[in-house]
């Protein structure tokens, strides 16, 4: 099962284990606000994390998870989790196992660094491999090695941020549809959208993003499935 719960925060449950990406519970986080907190999503074998954007690398919702539960970050991420007590670090092209579940860190476009004065580090994708392949693609530009990840049987892809545009090193709903062609998974979920917001900023999206790039797919991609989910919502693979 593939649960959203907002941003880019997924809870992946693949052959008896639990993998949560990006997890950022926290009803505000530096500048942005949702409309409600999340709980824990309970017992979980690893935390996926893509970069150490503080949208993404959120040390008191890591903490509310537990601080024994393995996180896999990119290389120069460590010192940032200084505290918790079993951290693995990857470049793209690494592969560790989770209690019997593959995860091979991949290639992403992103300037991944803490700011304002983090370490350096480069984004990470992640693919686990179990009976299913599902890739977790972070924040990325697109890139052509993306042709090459497959085959896929669900992309979680990001399709816009927490304002008004996005800039580089980020997909929109039309170059998050290019992505699918890449790709070309069975099934997509667009993530990283509809959830957090600049405190005090009053703007709408209409189309969503999820609805534009599932539009888009239509023309892009059209063999792929897009299932938009609801923040909390589920897919059964």
């Amino acid at each position: 099962m593939v649960r959203w719960l907002g941003h880019a925060t997924v809870v992946v449950d693949l052959d008896g284990t639990r993998i949560v990406t990006d997890p950022v519970l926290r009803r505000r986080v530096a500048h942005l606000r949702r409309d409600e907190a999340i709980g824990p999503p309970g017992a979980v074998n690893a935390i996926l994390l893509s970069h150490l954007h503080y949208d993404h690398l959120d040390l008191p919702s890591l903490a509310r998870i537990g601080i024994e539960t393995p996180i896999v970050v990119p290389h120069g991420g460590r010192r940032t989790l200084r505290g918790f007590e079993r951290v693995t670090e990857v470049v793209p092209g690494d592969r560790t196992t989770v209690d019997g579940l593959d995860v091979l860190a991949v290639d992403a476009v992103h300037d991944g660094r803490r700011r304002p004065v983090g370490p350096r580090v480069r984004a990470v994708g992640y693919i686990l491999e179990g009976s299913r392949r599902i890739y977790f693609a972070g924040d990325t530009d697109l890139f052509d090695g993306m042709a090459d990840l497959g085959p896929i049987d669900v992309a979680l892809i990001p399709v816009w941020g927490w304002g008004p545009s996005v800039g580089a090193g980020h997909l929109d709903p039309d170059r998050a549809a290019q992505a699918l062609a890449l790709l070309k998974p069975r099934v997509a979920i667009p993530i990283h959208w509809g959830t957090y917001r600049v405190i005090g900023a009053k703007y709408t999206a209409d189309p969503t993003p999820a609805e534009a790039f599932a539009v888009a797919t239509l023309r892009l991609a059209p063999d792929v499935d897009v299932r938009v989910l609801p923040v909390g919502g589920s897919l059964e693979l």
